[in-house]
């Protein structure tokens, strides 16, 4: 929650009187816990928590790669309260289409039998630590393979040049929302954290569309 899209959103709001909650799942940032005791049904919970013990009124859901799969499923489970969504770089079903089907076999017995496998961090010295139950418990909550009952207006940014998440995948769960109000923003150039000033002008340009 203090990343550079987080603060950003914080300063957003702030300046236009409009109220914000940001937080860190269980295993992340400030947060209590370790991220591989971790599944995807656990993380959604506790963003359903905070709907609906912290925050009143009709909300905004920003998600960025796993958030976005995160804020998915809270929309699914409080739709009387998302007046919208704004997703970067979204990734739901990442367990399944970018981890597991990425593994090779070898990888695969590993991590079924010793029930943890440690994978290269692009974005920090520490292995990123994968376990089995974080693949197992996240076939619950995929999405992708059926239409996903989302009426609200949903905008999706995510960068062409993405290494992380195909822009593909924006485009695929475009498809599957059953509302027609729903939009692919792609940058051409664009990373998968979105969070160059350009990047970050587009998303406060996209949530003031929402808020008219």
């Amino acid at each position: 929650m203090t990343g550079t899209k987080a603060t950003f959103l914080d300063e957003f709001c702030a300046a236009r009187g409009l109220g914000l909650v940001r937080f860190d799942y269980s295993g992340h940032g400030a947060s209590s816990g370790r991220f591989e005791d971790g599944t995807i049904g656990r993380w959604a919970e506790e963003a359903i928590a905070v709907i609906d013990r912290v925050v009143e009124g009709p909300l905004i859901l920003v998600g960025s790669s796993l958030g976005g799969w995160i804020m998915l499923l809270a929309a699914l489970a409080r739709p009387g309260r998302i007046a919208g969504l704004v997703g970067l770089a979204p990734a739901p079903d990442f367990t399944e289409a970018l981890i597991w089907n990425g593994l090779t076999d070898e990888e695969r017995d590993r991590l079924t039998r010793t029930g943890r496998l440690e994978m290269k961090s692009e974005y920090s010295e520490e292995p990123t630590v994968i376990t089995n139950a974080l693949i197992e418990e996240g076939r619950r909550h995929l999405l992708l393979s059926a239409p996903i009952g989302i009426r609200c207006p949903v905008r999706l940014l995510h960068g062409m040049a993405d290494p992380d998440v195909p822009h593909r995948m924006s485009l695929e769960l475009a498809e599957r929302i059953a509302g027609e109000d729903v939009r692919v923003i792609l940058i051409k150039n664009g990373d998968h954290r979105l969070s160059r000033a350009d990047d970050l002008a587009l998303l406060g340009a996209t949530i003031e569309e929402l808020l008219v």
